[in-house]
């Protein structure tokens, strides 16, 4: 593998022949004695040196190992981003970021996020309803896959839906690991403001969204600036990754009709089929770690301030976690403990959000068209390779 490749690009490599499986140099990795280091860029730090962490048993410990830290604080000799901002909730570790965490966790729960159920499928029928009068040929990132997502998370955070133009344009410049400092700054200082006016809002009259819950019970408990990163933590990560995760299923199921079919007609499938997409397709490059203090993770010892990428992708497609065709995408297999959503402390906090938008939205799609397919050759289709989430950039497809 080359050096000097994006961060994220680096733990997340595809294979040129397949959108979704891992690199050979991936695989040789995982599959070599001890932990390769290579020289990656880093959106902000630079170039610097990285242990690269691909085998399910290494990345799994590494998740859960506390010394490996994705941030200590907010760091005043970095530029201001969302990573490098009060609130956001990777930039702590120990008892800061249990302390952050816990004033947003109930707002998570399955119990909470199920209350959402009504206004997604709501949200997914109107825009069916829209493909099937814009169609017969619509690019289903635009049409789908986006919007859905963005309006589910507007719902929870209360936020106006005539900003979700702007949060998309700013998240995937913020998302994209290739781009420099100066725009990441700019896109994450104009995120800010549209938040400090919300958070604003709520401070003065406490909505019914996660917000203005926070607002209620830990008012007192946090700055402006820490609800600031609160809500463009969660307005992020809230579409970004389900927004690519929908589309590359899609894509995913469309390239295995008999796998594609499993989901349109059985409701039974529905719950396997979204654990093992979520296994197969790994979209999220976990961000960059630093160790602490001297670590050993399975005999491998990392040193103090060294740098670590760790690989769901390559971990979920390990034959210790799935021994029979680890590579193959069967949406009746009996789901596993899957890292796309990490391990740990720093464990998704909206993966039962991101689990009920893909139960609704991907059957509902495939049985109101149930001749779906791509509408260019697949050939022609552009990946998000250097992003933090890795993703289909347009998907046109016809019925």
């Amino acid at each position: 593998m080359p050096d000097h490749r994006p961060a994220s690009f680096v733990a997340s490599e595809r294979d040129g022949t397949c959108p979704f499986d891992p690199s050979p140099d991936l695989r040789r990795m995982r599959e070599e004695d001890g932990l390769p280091r290579l020289r990656v860029l880093h959106p902000v730090r630079g170039e610097i040196e990285a242990v690269v962490i691909t085998g399910y048993g290494d990345v799994r410990a590494a998740f859960a190992d506390e010394r490996l830290v994705t941030g200590n604080g907010i760091d005043p000799t970095l530029p201001r981003t969302l990573f490098n901002h009060p609130g956001f909730l990777p930039a702590y570790s120990g008892p800061e970021h249990a302390r952050l965490r816990r004033m947003l966790t109930g707002s998570f729960t399955v119990r909470q996020v199920e209350r959402l159920r009504p206004a997604i499928e709501t949200i997914v029928a109107d825009h069916l309803d829209a493909m099937a009068e814009q169609g017969p040929v619509v690019d289903l990132v635009e049409a789908f896959a986006l919007p859905i997502p963005s309006l589910a998370i507007c719902e929870l955070l209360d936020v106006p839906y005539g900003t979700r133009s702007m949060f998309q344009r700013c998240s995937q410049v913020i998302m994209d690991g290739t781009v420099d400092a100066d725009r990441l700054v700019a896109a994450s200082a104009e995120l800010n403001a549209a938040m400090a006016d919300i958070v604003a809002r709520n401070r003065a009259t406490p909505g019914d969204g996660v917000l203005g819950t926070v607002v209620r019970q830990h008012g007192a408990e946090l700055t402006d600036e820490e609800l600031i990163g609160f809500g463009t933590t969660l307005l992020v990560g809230g579409h970004e990754t389900t927004a690519t995760m929908l589309a590359l299923s899609v894509l995913a199921l469309l390239r295995g009709p008999d796998q594609l079919a499993a989901l349109r007609d059985d409701p039974a499938v529905t719950g396997t089929a979204v654990e093992e997409l979520l296994r197969h397709l790994a979209i999220p490059a976990p961000l960059l770690r630093t160790a602490v203090t001297d670590v050993e993770i399975n005999g491998h010892r990392i040193a103090e301030g060294e740098h670590v990428l760790l690989s769901p992708l390559t971990a979920n497609r390990d034959p210790g976690l799935v021994p029979e065709r680890p590579d193959d995408l069967d949406l009746r297999r009996r789901p596993v403990a899957q890292l796309s959503f990490g391990f740990g402390a720093h464990q998704c906090l909206g993966q039962q959000l991101a689990r009920l938008e893909m139960k609704i939205a991907l059957p509902a799609l495939l049985r109101r068209f149930p001749t779906l397919r791509l509408a260019v050759p697949e050939a022609a289709l552009r990946f998000r390779e250097g992003s933090t989430v890795y993703g289909v950039e347009v998907l046109p497809v016809t019925w």
